[in-house]
């Protein structure tokens, strides 16, 4: 598991591209047979994805969890980004179509990825944090989403914001995941942008034609920088970070918060004449 290390604001203003992009963005994670996975020291998160093939794949803790398994001390979510496939934990098969959602609780032994047809494999992405307390698994699919309608196609900002793993439909420790899709003729995503000292956030981008680039916007609102971030690349947004982007045309992307508290409205708004 590779380790991302954090970094305080003022450091951030002197890093060249090959930094912002070596500390900032997670590539690389959706490997056909392999489970990938990244820890961020911010919020001891961890990113990762499985793409089972022809057998099933198993969650392992690894040393840097120091744990006899990986929900010893942790919670996950997870999206399923592929075709159909399911997740077994602890013996208990959770079939996941696409966007369908699965919470695993704290105390989970054993966790498994499998695909339904290895010529279209199912694509999980998850991401998890430390938890306090054992709450249920849960799977949502994402017909049961809370939906919100966001934007005007004036500001090229239509969206449908589709929360999953959230307060009403998931009791969790502190982990908030949800996807948020684009209409078409929209590009812009978080905007007007926010930030959030009490959480820290990823955006996992996807459904991001081959020759098509999202431009990711992270950092303090008067200090702001940008990533390149392609199909099913991530951005990590440290608390004190802005997070927005537009793409060349439509897209989708899942995002996690972990932190202090699981209020979805919990956030400093960021004027726009305050961006620079």
């Amino acid at each position: 598991m590779e380790l991302i290390r954090s970094h305080h604001p003022d450091a951030f203003r002197q890093l060249d591209t090959a930094a912002l992009r070596r500390d900032f963005l997670v590539a690389g994670l959706f490997v056909p047979g392999q489970v990938q996975a990244r820890y961020w020291e911010v919020d001891r998160s961890i990113i990762g994805a499985a793409v089972p093939t022809e057998t099933p794949l198993e969650l392992a803790a690894g040393k840097e969890l120091a744990a006899q398994y990986f929900c010893e001390r942790r919670e996950i979510g997870v999206v399923n980004l592929g075709g159909p496939g399911s997740i077994e934990t602890d013996g208990t098969r959770h079939v996941l179509g696409k966007l369908d959602a699965l919470y695993i609780g704290r105390g989970v032994r054993q966790v498994r990825f499998a695909s339904d047809d290895i010529r279209h494999p199912a694509h999980f992405y998850f991401v998890s944090y430390p938890a306090h307390t054992a709450y249920p698994t849960k799977r949502v699919p994402f017909t049961s989403a809370q939906v919100l309608e966001l934007g005007t196609p004036e500001t090229a900002n239509r969206r449908r914001l589709c929360k999953l793993l959230v307060p009403g439909l998931v009791e969790s420790c502190q982990l908030v995941m949800g996807v948020t899709l684009l209409e078409v003729g929209s590009i812009w995503n978080t905007m007007p942008c926010h930030t959030h000292e009490r959480r820290s956030e990823v955006y996992l981008y996807f459904d991001v034609p081959p020759k098509s680039v999202v431009f990711h916007y992270f950092g303090q609102p008067q200090e702001t920088r940008h990533l390149i971030v392609r199909d099913r690349e991530a951005a990590l947004s440290p608390n004190w970070s802005i997070h927005c982007g537009s793409g060349t045309t439509a897209y989708g992307f899942v995002w996690c918060m972990g932190g202090e508290n699981q209020e979805f409205t919990d956030m400093d708004a960021v004027a726009m004449e305050n961006l620079q």
